[in-house]
């Protein structure tokens, strides 16, 4: 693993001596890699005859491409600070020789992408991966069990993928920070990541939220400004944010006339669907065919409580964002705090008793 940063090494003898370290980094690159082969600081244990060199730490500069090796790391740090870690600065005390290794401007790595040996580290709690190049991101994220908070803003992704939102992130992650990509859709389990309290999406290419975003019940602050959402989902009524901001976004005028895709009479497949949906029937890739699963999980849920599959009208209603935020970041320039909201009938009953609710 190479990191490129500005590098100081620090004797902690010079004050003893009466000296002064000159107190400015080199840029350099860090390298954790193996002990060499010829090394005698500690051969390996003979139980232990395949086993792995121990690792060690590399510090090459433009003057020294060769580099300094401090071998033995593993039993060799003496502690490692991380204070200003948020800050890109973080310093490694070694034992022998007794130096400190100051690290600074540990970001913006431009990273193509993850390095997996990042992903065994089982108890790790924040990882920021902000301010690189990454394109995709390994499913493999989603096996580190506690981690909360996941910070990818600044990058090239163009998706999440629906692997990470059934990971073991649904128990785990609180903070995501998805800003400054290119994504244009989130898919619809994303809403399954239900311990979630702080989202920010700002910056993307956005078309639309997940439908189900009603879902994410621990959700209080919400960012999604700069993106090209022309409306928000009906269940979009059933967050409960203290803090929401949409600025930016080409919110459209509700339509006047709905789009009417009802069938008469319903599909055996549509009334099979709805019937599982609304009995909270357990369903999965195990008992019915994966695609039907899909279908399930993409069925939109009509304002009366139960769900529509392929028959449906769609209609478009306004809402004042207050009803959900307790603060409400203007929508635009002209001090509006109203949005339109796509609504969804599964019949023609649903859709006249809710009509005074349509413009």
């Amino acid at each position: 693993m190479k990191l490129h940063c500005e590098v100081e090494v620090i004797s902690r003898h010079l004050p003893a001596l009466g000296l002064r370290n000159r107190g400015k980094g080199v840029r350099a690159v860090l390298s954790l890699c193996q002990q060499a082969p010829g090394s005698q600081l500690r051969p390996r244990a003979r139980d232990e005859p395949g086993g792995p060199r121990p690792a060690c730490l590399l510090i090459s500069t433009m003057k020294d491409k060769r580099g300094t090796r401090y071998e033995q790391l593993k039993e060799n740090i003496e502690q490692f600070f991380t204070k200003f870690a948020d800050e890109g600065k973080a310093t490694v005390r070694l034992k022998e020789p007794p130096v400190d290794i100051c690290l600074s401007k540990v970001s913006y790595c431009g990273l193509l992408r993850v390095d997996m040996r990042m992903l065994c580290l089982k108890n790790l709690k924040k990882l920021d991966l902000s301010h690189n190049h990454i394109k995709k991101l390994p499913a493999t994220i989603g096996d580190l069990i506690h981690l909360q908070e996941l910070y990818l803003n600044d990058n090239h992704l163009e998706s999440f993928s629906v692997a990470l939102c059934q990971s073991t992130l649904q128990k785990s992650l609180r903070s995501l920070d998805l800003s400054k990509n290119k994504i244009k859709a989130l898919p619809v389990q994303f809403c399954q990541l239900r311990e979630l309290t702080d989202l920010k999406l700002d910056d993307n290419e956005l078309i639309q939220f997940p439908f189900k975003i009603g879902q994410l019940a621990n959700l209080r602050f919400l960012s999604a400004t700069r993106n090209k959402l022309p409306y928000l989902p009906s269940e979009f009524k059933n967050l409960s944010l203290e803090y929401l901001d949409l600025f930016g976004n080409p919110f459209e005028q509700p339509k006047v006339f709905p789009v009417i895709k009802l069938q008469v009479p319903v599909t055996l497949l549509e009334s099979s669907a709805r019937a599982i949906l609304y009995n909270r029937i357990p369903y999965g890739p195990h008992i019915i065919p994966f695609h039907l699963c899909q279908d399930l999980d993409a069925a939109k849920t009509c304002v009366c409580g139960r769900y529509c599959l392929n028959s449906f009208i769609q209609g478009t209603t306004t809402m004042n964002l207050h009803s959900v935020a307790h603060t409400v970041v203007l929508v635009d320039n002209m001090g509006g705090t109203e949005a339109p909201v796509s609504s969804y009938f599964c019949s023609l009953t649903c859709y006249v008793n809710s009509s005074d609710m349509l413009k």
